[in-house]
């Protein structure tokens, strides 16, 4: 029998190879509501936010940074940090992305005021596109971030609402909010005039008609206008990107995304044109800044020219003199040279000396410093001190506008200020040391020619001394005058360190969200994913038998049957409907059964399970009837004492049973009752339920019983209480030939199935598994490859729907079939 057995499991495991992807098709398939609903639904959510979401579009410009070669990097010449060139590019994409570039371009636009235009759910901007302007006065103090909400009532009359808590009001003349006034609650519901002047304690300002304004379309929609801070929209306009076009270049590539496409691109090209200007002001500064000194310098130095002048020519004047000899001409000229580096340390000195109060002075910016190379100082450290003292005050200012004080980078700067006026200070008075020792040694020397002047004659030697103040102060005028012609052409000729590549355009913008295609196609994997997560969860998480591997996995009793689900409106399915595919499932289970005893001629069959609602009666009935139609005489025993039922099914008496017979109050040949229904086929009842089922069958008359029906019929068919709740079943199996195990589909439990097997296998029990209400449809694994023992059965949808509750003394009752759209209702 061993070898059968293992015959017939291998003849069951053949076809397991392809079990798992067929499984899990009907699994799926199984569920194609779900799926149809999840993409139907996602798609539709997908359609509606493509509709509804606002569409943010992407400009661009790019700009060349060109090669800082002013100084060179000598980390770089050994081949360690970054190269000069790349130093240089990163240092103007933090220029480019600085708050106070972005605060100075967002000043040059007109993004005080914005305009929408409310279209259902969504909101759109209206820049340069609204039928009206706000006209408002920027010294007034204005309510910022109050969403105003206006209706046109014809060309003469609006209506504005607006709602509001915690507003701030702004002043835009002087960029800064009014101290101590937070509005906390605002209701405002007003009409007006088109050209009035509102004024309702929040905001002042006229609305004003514009050549966009169409009566017929403009009076159906509802407008909006918002008044917004300058600190407000940097922090909007600064998220914009900044890239390399590659790793070599030095062209930055300049992103930005907004839901307007026209204030977009005014915004981007703004920004690059003020980074420019930016760049250029920092140039001509210091050139402004020494013209403007060296025209204090000529107001002063003018007057004693003039003065020399007048005395010169009233000296010539009066004396009839108009020139000197040619010894004093010699002298003079010799003297005039010392003159003219007199002049030249004179200025230099009174700049060393200006620079030095300033600096002393100047505690908080250096706007109005003259650079040293700009008055003809070519001392390489003064320079370089004098041009780090500006950058760093720069920094100072920009970081400032986003931090205080006491930030850590301001206080860094701060430090760093002080440290390099020092070194300034430092080398200016050692300079002031060096410029005065010159002076005093061309002092010296002009001192030693006046006194050769002195053996001239008395009148030369008179306009000798005339001449040569003169000619001092048109030297120092001179001088001056040639710097200052030089400022003027170097600020003439300054260019923007870097230039624009592309500018921005309206043409080239282009939409990056939302991205309907790929929205589209999300929706789509979601509306897959969703069912299939579902699907697969629910199989993880069911704790019921499903398919084959559920009882191979906890036993090595084979399965020796699958009875389809049945959907008939009666129990006994195979005297009733001997051609339907359950009734072939049955014979199925009659062949491997015979197989199993090996044409054993009488043979007593138990079936049971482990708990109610398995199908116990159900199939005990129809193996009996099976058996019967086979020829064989045929009885069945309803020893399920505890809740007869079978006689509701035969419709005969339970009076007499069982029980009877056990009790000795009835003989064999009076429990014995004749299925009129089903010819070869007798049924013994249960009859009266006792107080003591299990002592009853532990007795002896249930071994005569056992006895004499061996002697009478062919095969014996026994129905009994469930294996896991009674012990019934356990006191028959001694006058078994085959026990069957019944396991219903989707109804066992996996624990209590898996601990009473394994507890059968270790008291060397033999059972054989029968699966019951297997359903084609479900697409759980039984809906192929089982069936061994018939071979049109694929494919039905039969099905029995009785059941019998959840507890072990309700009524089992047939379900009815229900309607299509009760049954997807309930799935769903």
């Amino acid at each position: 029998m061993e070898n059968n057995i293992n015959n017939l499991q291998y003849q069951q495991q053949q076809p397991e190879e392809s079990v798992d992807i067929k499984s899990m098709f009907f699994k799926f398939v199984r569920f194609w509501y779900l799926f149809a609903i999840a993409v139907f639904v996602a798609v539709v959510v997908a359609f509606l936010f493509n509709k509804y979401t606002a569409p943010v579009f992407e400009v661009k410009s790019s700009v060349l940074v060109k090669d800082d070669k002013s100084a060179l990097d000598p980390s770089s010449l050994i081949g360690i940090g970054l190269s000069n060139n790349q130093q240089n590019v990163e240092n103007e994409i933090g220029k480019l992305t600085s708050f106070s570039l972005s605060y100075r371009s967002i000043k040059k636009l007109d993004f005080e005021v914005s305009y929408f235009m409310e279209e259902g759910l969504m909101k759109t901007e209206l820049y340069h596109d609204a039928p009206f302007k706000v006209v408002f006065d920027t010294a007034v103090p204005q309510a910022v971030a109050l969403n105003y909400t206006m209706k046109i009532l014809n060309s003469n009359e609006y209506i504005i609402e607006a709602q509001g808590e915690l507003i701030k009001k702004y002043i835009f003349s002087k960029s800064k909010f009014l101290k101590d006034t937070v509005l906390n609650k605002i209701e405002i519901r007003e009409t007006h005039q088109f050209g009035e002047l509102v004024d309702n304690g929040y905001n002042t300002f006229k609305v004003i008609l514009n050549d966009k304004f169409d009566m017929e379309e403009d009076l159906d929609n509802t407008y909006g206008f918002t008044f917004n801070d300058y600190f407000s929209l940097t922090k909007l306009f600064r998220g914009f990107k900044i890239e390399p076009i590659n790793r070599e270049a030095s062209i930055l590539e300049i992103t930005f995304s907004g839901k307007n496409v026209k204030k977009d691109v005014n915004f981007l090209n703004t920004l690059i044109r003020e980074y420019l200007s930016q760049s250029l002001e920092k140039k001509n500064q210091i050139a402004d800044n020494t013209i403007r000194f060296i025209d204090s310098q000529l107001g002063v130095i003018s007057d004693s020219l003039n003065s020399a002048q007048m005395a010169l020519q009233k000296f010539r004047s009066a004396n009839e003199v108009m020139d000197i000899s040619f010894q004093s001409q010699q002298l003079f000229e010799y003297l005039n040279d010392l003159q003219k580096q007199h002049a030249e340390l004179l200025v230099k000195a009174n700049y060393y000396q200006n620079l030095k109060n300033y600096i002393i002075k100047n505690k908080n910016n250096m706007d109005q410093l003259v650079a040293p190379s700009a008055m003809g100082i070519d001392d390489p450290v003064l320079n370089q001190l004098v041009g780090q003292l500006i950058n760093l005050y720069n920094e100072k200012s920009m970081q400032l506008l986003a931090s205080t004080e006491r930030s850590p980078a301001v206080i860094s700067f701060n430090s760093q200020i002080t440290s390099t006026k020092n070194a300034i200070l430092e080398n200016i008075n050692n300079i002031i040391k060096n410029s005065n020792q010159s002076l005093r040694e061309v002092n010296k020397r002009i001192t030693k020619l006046s006194g050769k002047a002195s053996s001239l004659p008395v009148t030369e030697r008179e306009l000798f001394n005339y001449k040569r103040k003169f000619e001092l102060s048109n030297n120092v005028y001179t001088f001056l005058l040639e710097k200052r012609s030089e400022a003027q052409i170097t600020k003439a000729s300054n260019m923007p360190d870097n230039e624009v590549i592309d500018v921005a355009r309206e043409e080239l913008s282009e939409q990056t969200f939302p991205k309907k295609g790929l929205n589209y196609l999300i929706a789509l994997i979601l509306g897959l994913a969703f069912p299939v997560i579902y699907v697969l969860g629910k199989d993880y998480m069911n704790d019921k038998i499903i398919d084959k591997k559920d009882i191979e996995s906890v036993t090595n009793f084979p399965i020796i049957g699958q009875l389809l689900h049945s959907d008939k409106e009666t129990q006994l399915v195979v005297a009733e409907s001997p051609k339907s595919s359950i009734a072939e499932s049955y014979r199925s289970l009659r062949t491997n059964i015979q197989f199993l005893v090996k044409g054993q001629e009488k043979t007593t069959i138990m079936v049971t399970a482990d708990m109610v609602s398995a199908g116990k009666t159900f199939v005990s009935m129809n193996l009996a009837s099976v058996y019967a139609q086979y020829g064989k005489k045929t009885v069945l025993l309803g020893f399920d004492l505890r809740k007869p039922k079978i006689y509701q099914d035969f419709k005969i008496s339970n009076n007499v049973g069982l029980t009877s017979y056990l009790i000795n109050k009835a003989t064999i040949d009076e429990i014995i009752q004749p299925s009129i229904r089903i010819p070869n086929l007798d049924i013994i009842l249960a009859g009266p339920v006792p107080p003591n089922p299990a002592e009853l069958i532990a007795s002896e008359k249930t071994t005569e019983l056992f006895h004499e029906l061996r002697e009478r019929y062919d095969y014996i068919i026994i129905d009994t209480p469930p294996v896991g709740l009674v012990t019934d079943a356990y006191l028959l199996m001694e006058h078994c030939d085959v026990n069957i195990y019944l396991v219903r589909q989707n109804l066992t439990n996996k624990k209590v199935f898996a601990s009473i097997v394994q507890s059968m296998e270790e008291r060397g029990m033999k059972m054989y598994i029968v699966v019951n209400d297997i359903n084609l449809k479900g697409g759980y694994g039984y809906g192929y490859g089982y069936g061994y023992g018939y071979g049109y059965g694929y494919g039905y949808g039969y099905g029995y729907g009785y059941g019998y509750g959840y507890g072990y003394y309700t009524d089992d009752k047939p379900t009815k079939k229900k309607s299509f759209f009760k049954r997807l209702f309930n799935k769903i």
